[in-house]
């Protein structure tokens, strides 16, 4: 089991735990809107069994079926997830409609906030550390997680608002207004969630960032090279993949060219950490009048 699948994992039992808390909160209180962020929970948990899943597949070794590995299983995992958001969120808004047009008193609405809020502290807390180590392990499914976590995070304290405000006023439509809000909310952040994954999926390139820091490795690690050109990237879970022409002077031996390459190959690894590089090695009388990278 590799790390990121021990993280899955774990998200589940902290899932699990969180929504027995939020449907405790909305037992007590009987409040829509309570009621809207546990049945979020209830897709936090399904999606979390989907990241361990996929994460469990991206680690697979390549075979000759899949020779570049199974790693876009993870934006797989996470185009779902986003959908399931959307789901949720338009579940939200059928609850909400309907609590606006049948309100009801709420019940214990101090002890329903603070068991919420308590909840809503497990959620951060644990979100946030799933997008810090998805972000250094490069793993769009624990990205994904933990974002969809920190959504649930702001509509639980939208929640815990909108529960305050109707204890204190007695306008119970407040209650259904705040979780209709709160469900737009989340319907933009599976948007923008989906948006991601699909640039995964259709091999978006790297940020242009990373290239131009690959393209100075370049020069600063070919000497010898004249230049480089068709440099190309893209990203597959946790796997980079970098490839460029790169034209030599015809006289040179093949012997040297390949020095060369080891030579970028070594360094390009060590900027970026499992990556995979291809260089196409052509002859001066391939070089093209304006290089991407101009090396001597």
């Amino acid at each position: 089991m590799t790390r990121a699948t021990r993280f899955g994992v774990i998200t589940i039992v902290v899932g699990i735990a969180v929504l027995g808390l939020k449907y405790l909160a909305y037992r007590l209180t009987g409040s829509i809107a309570l009621y809207s962020d546990a049945l979020e929970s209830i897709i936090n948990v399904a999606t979390a069994v989907i990241t361990v899943v996929a994460l469990s597949v991206s680690a697979m070794p390549a075979d000759a079926n899949h020779p570049y590995g199974h790693n876009k299983a993870e934006y797989l995992s996470a185009v779902l997830e986003s959908t399931l958001i959307v789901f949720a969120a338009l579940t939200i808004l059928r609850e909400a409609y309907q609590g606006f047009m049948n309100p009801r008193p709420l019940d214990a609405p101090v002890l329903g906030m603070a068991i919420n809020l308590g909840a809503t502290l497990i959620n951060g807390a644990w979100g946030t550390l799933l997008m810090r180590y998805g972000r250094r392990w490069h793993s769009p499914a624990l990205v994904a997680d933990g974002r969809h976590l920190w959504t649930d995070v702001v509509s639980s304290i939208g929640v815990v608002i909108g529960v305050a405000l109707v204890a204190l006023t007695g306008w119970t439509r407040l209650d259904s207004i705040i979780a209709g809000l709160v469900a737009l909310h989340i319907l933009w952040s599976g948007w923008q969630l989906m948006r991601d994954s699909v640039g995964g999926l259709m091999d978006e390139a790297l940020s242009r960032e990373i290239v131009d820091d690959v393209r100075q490795i370049i020069r600063d690690h070919g000497t010898g090279a004249l230049q480089a050109h068709t440099l190309r990237s893209r990203r597959s879970g946790p796997r980079v993949f970098i490839e460029f022409n790169l034209v030599v002077p015809g006289a040179m031996s093949v012997g040297a060219a390949h020095a060369i390459c080891d030579r970028l190959e070594t360094a390009i690894h060590g900027y970026i950490e499992g990556s995979s590089i291809v260089i196409h090695i052509e002859p001066e009388q391939q070089a093209v009048a304006s290089p991407e990278v101009r090396i001597s």
